[in-house]
């Protein structure tokens, strides 16, 4: 399978958190793709297309990753603008 937008987007922006129970729900998930996409000044994918690579590469609703790098704080200064 050729590295795809996706995988580029799991591997910078995400990582495996190793304690059970967690997981980054499906608005937080997208919503990091699409500051990740801006950061990165990528196309952002439609969303169909983006649950259907992430249906196939991990379980959007039991996942256990964590958000990480310059997109996750985008993500939550974006989301979170009382914060700032």
């Amino acid at each position: 399978m050729a590295h795809s937008q996706f995988d580029t987007f799991l591997q910078e922006a995400t990582y495996l958190d190793q304690a059970p129970g967690y997981t980054l729900n499906r608005d937080r998930l997208y919503g990091l793709y699409t500051s990740w996409c801006f950061i990165n000044q990528q196309v952002l994918g439609n969303e169909d297309s983006f649950w259907a690579a992430m249906n196939s590469r991990i379980d959007p609703d039991h996942n256990n990753l964590r958000m990480k790098g310059p997109a996750a704080t985008d993500y939550i200064l974006t989301s979170r603008p009382d914060l700032v």
